[in-house]
């Protein structure tokens, strides 16, 4: 299986705080875990990269694509949007984190504003596991805690999730749908809250385990996407009487 950790890799550029907590990108630090999977390949892209180093090429060879995103989204460009979601609709899986809820391919996928209330104050969270027998989970106890990350709170602006797999509390008191999956066309995408650049969230075991089994869930399915448009019968069709 094919991997592309997409990053927009502008914080670790900016930030010494971030660089000192992902001194090879939050790109890097994720492309780290997974590939100490086996039968996993990984490659990694970033925003100032030609098309944002998703080739037609790459995406032709990606079985999944992990996204973040988050001070520059309008500078990914409308057209390689638009092959990502072609991509997903044959069948690529996308799995989306943290600020990427307002990236471009998310807000197209989803078809609302993907908007949602913030606050960065250290905040304890707690993710917890509403959907115990899902594939994304295994291995994960009742919840996940995080000492200190970002808050994000209801309403959060999308569509009915197929699935709600974890339920955020923060220490100030909101909740959250923190992980999330669609279906589109022939493709899955597994929507995941934590993240924020400034805390190590990637480097905790719980985490990096959802991330992992959100690809192997991910993973295309064997099969074509269906053919669309005008249809020949099946079977005979009796002409019926006046």
């Amino acid at each position: 299986m094919n991997v592309t950790v997409w990053n927009e890799n502008r914080h670790e550029q900016t930030s010494e705080q971030v660089r000192e907590v992902y001194p090879e990108g939050i790109h890097g630090a994720i492309a780290g875990f997974l590939r100490n999977e086996e039968g996993i390949e990984v490659q990694t892209a970033t925003l100032d990269e030609p098309e944002h180093g998703l080739t037609e090429d790459v995406l032709q060879n990606t079985d999944v694509l992990i996204w973040w995103g988050h001070m520059a989204h309008h500078e990914v460009s409308d057209e390689v949007v638009e092959k990502v979601k072609q991509r997903v609709l044959e069948g690529m899986g996308l799995i989306v984190l943290h600020s990427g809820h307002f990236s471009k391919i998310f807000k197209t996928l989803m078809g609302t504003s993907c908007d949602l209330k913030w606050r960065e104050a250290d905040e304890t969270e707690r993710l917890w596991v509403i959907n115990p027998g899902h594939q994304i989970v295994d291995g994960i106890l009742e919840y996940i805690e995080l000492e200190k990350e970002e808050m994000y709170g209801e309403h959060f602006d999308i569509p009915a999730p197929d699935e709600v797999i974890f339920t955020s509390w923060f220490e100030g008191g909101e909740v959250f749908r923190s992980g999330c999956t669609f279906y589109r066309g022939n493709g899955k995408i597994f929507y995941f809250r934590p993240g924020h650049e400034t805390y190590p969230t990637y480097y905790n075991k719980d985490i990096q385990k959802v991330i992992t089994n959100a690809v192997k869930w991910a993973k295309p399915a064997d099969r074509k996407r269906p053919v669309y448009g005008n249809a020949k019968p099946l079977s005979p069709i009796a002409p019926k009487g006046e």
